[in-house]
């Protein structure tokens, strides 16, 4: 039994205890298997990210009564001599959607697009629990250090003009935006497909309280892998009827984002912010340099 989670309660009943690198997040992630084989996902993190961690937890609870496929908490508490905090959930099968849809048909790709919009929004009935601030007031300072730190990273984009002009024009769209909880960081990425074909939803270690429509910031991921797959999550969250409003909010949500992930991916290495340059380039393609506000990936019907 490693040291480091031997004081977790029933540890002593895992057969099987497998680390998981993929993602990232700075947790420490492993597959559980227990000796009744039961399947779970275990998380530590440090102790100095106690207060969050508990948080995560239990906002992940408040999706307890939904029937959406995701990790459903089970324990939480304190290990490694109190230097580390641990999260334990239940594991949620599936290839990573990244992978699996891509090789599906066009119309699976589409109807695994639908399902993850559906799932969005009965995400979104959740309301917040506490915001004093507006979400205006909020966004906006997450833009102005999303600038900042773009004018001082050392590193910049063609294109980048275009793109702050837009945001620059359009930071009016966030007045009066209503705010739910959020997953944090929804894209294919954190999805997975079950060998039955069902779509499972993973990684809520960013999760928030915010705009609903910001969730479709990294939609972007899901559009590289698939148009049918982004388009269908765009229906399937206003059950086929988009409004005109939404393209213009989502393109002011996705040119911030292209702003914030070139001094994000610095630390990660030069391969990094290469990716992240032609995924800049890729979005300004889709965008026409942004002088229009739905991407031409869309497809309408």
């Amino acid at each position: 039994m490693n040291f480091m989670y031997k004081e977790i309660p029933d540890a002593r009943t895992w057969t099987n205890i497998k680390q998981i690198y993929a993602g990232w997040s700075s947790d420490k992630k492993y597959y559980i298997q227990t000796n009744d084989d039961r399947e779970m996902l275990l998380r530590l993190a440090d102790i100095m990210q106690h207060d969050r961690k508990k948080l995560e937890f239990e906002s992940v609870e408040r999706l307890k009564d939904t029937d959406i496929r995701i990790p459903r908490p089970v324990d939480f508490g304190i290990c490694d001599e109190g230097k580390s905090v641990y999260s334990l959930y239940t594991w949620v099968e599936g290839q990573d959607a990244k992978e699996a849809i891509p090789k599906l048909s066009c119309s699976e790709q589409y109807r695994l697009g639908l399902k993850s919009g559906e799932i969005l929004k009965a995400m979104h009935e959740i309301p917040v629990l506490n915001r004093s601030s507006s979400w205006a007031e909020r966004y906006n300072l997450k833009i102005d250090r999303y600038i900042a730190n773009y004018s001082t990273c050392g590193i910049h984009f063609k294109g980048a003009e275009q793109v702050l002009n837009y945001i620059e024009t359009h930071r009016f769209l966030l007045e009066s935006r209503p705010m739910t909880f959020q997953h944090g960081d929804y894209h294919v990425g954190n999805m997975v497909v079950s060998s039955s074909g069902e779509l499972g939803i993973i990684d809520f270690n960013r999760l928030d309280d915010g705009d609903p429509w910001e969730e479709f910031n990294r939609i972007t991921w899901c559009a590289n892998e698939s148009a049918e797959f982004a388009s269908g999550r765009i229906h399937g969250y206003f059950h086929g009827e988009v409004p005109e409003s939404f393209f213009k909010l989502m393109a002011l949500y996705i040119a911030c984002n292209q702003i914030a992930s070139v001094p994000w991916s610095i630390p990660y290495g030069e391969s990094q912010v290469n990716y992240m340059l032609e995924q800049v380039e890729q979005v300004l393609d889709w965008y026409n340099g942004f002088e229009i506000s739905v991407p031409s990936w869309y497809l309408p019907s």
